[in-house]
């Protein structure tokens, strides 16, 4: 991955916040992709429990920022049918796979992957992140990002890589392999520069709305929220 982008990251949210105007869950897309988008990643892979939604549509908005592709795992050919039906136009900027995507990720044309998105409500959601660890088939500084967290029995924090669980619709769980200077390292601090950074989540209490900012304190001081 390139060093963060904050336009890149400013343009993938406000197109996912067009594209999903009417998801479920919109506040989850849009982190997603600009998450996506400010790392600048360009092989972006999806690994869906069943349709395809507005995660996936998150993945694309960011694809466009940075000319990155989206490749989209599915279980059947019911749910492919279904996901591109979900998805309209939007399903042409998206490879599909039909398969486990615990096989699928330790491939070796998945190697270069740089931001992968999988649902926790596969029931070996954990067994996957296991093969990607071991398979060491991701870029060093990849991001691993888990959605619908808080609904999986199980939980992949006890990972020997950095993860980071952030209170966003559903729950996300946010693990990044290895470090890459000149990138934001979540709920951790960065040596480097003398610069520290964490995430800070604030809900407004009149919509509902989650924002969610990294707060930076140089020379190790804390910054209150």
């Amino acid at each position: 991955m390139a060093c963060w982008s904050a336009e890149n990251a400013t343009k993938a949210y406000l197109s996912t916040l067009k594209m999903g105007q009417k998801a479920k869950e919109p506040n989850v897309a849009e982190f997603i992709s600009a998450l996506a988008a400010g790392n600048n990643a360009q092989m972006m892979i999806v690994a869906c429990a069943t349709v395809a939604d507005s995660t996936t549509l998150a993945l694309i908005a960011a694809a466009n920022q940075t000319g990155g592709k989206v490749i989209c795992i599915v279980p059947n050919h019911k749910v492919l049918r279904a996901s591109k039906h979900v998805l309209g136009k939007a399903s042409h900027q998206v490879e599909f796979i039909v398969g486990e995507a615990q096989e699928v990720l330790v491939m070796d044309e998945y190697e270069g992957a740089d931001f992968l998105l999988i649902d926790c409500n596969i029931e070996n959601h954990e067994e996957i992140l296991k093969a990607i660890e071991e398979g060491r088939k991701v870029n060093d500084g990849a991001i691993v990002v888990g959605y619908n967290a808080f609904s999986c029995k199980g939980s992949w924090l006890s990972s020997g890589s950095k993860t980071q669980l952030l209170p966003i619709g559903e729950g996300l769980l946010v693990t990044r392999f290895g470090m890459v200077e000149n990138s934001p390292k979540y709920g951790t601090s960065r040596t480097m520069g003398k610069v520290k950074s964490h995430w800070v989540v604030k809900v407004d209490k009149c919509t509902g709305e989650e924002h969610v900012f990294r707060v930076r304190s140089p020379q190790g001081k804390v910054i209150q929220a």
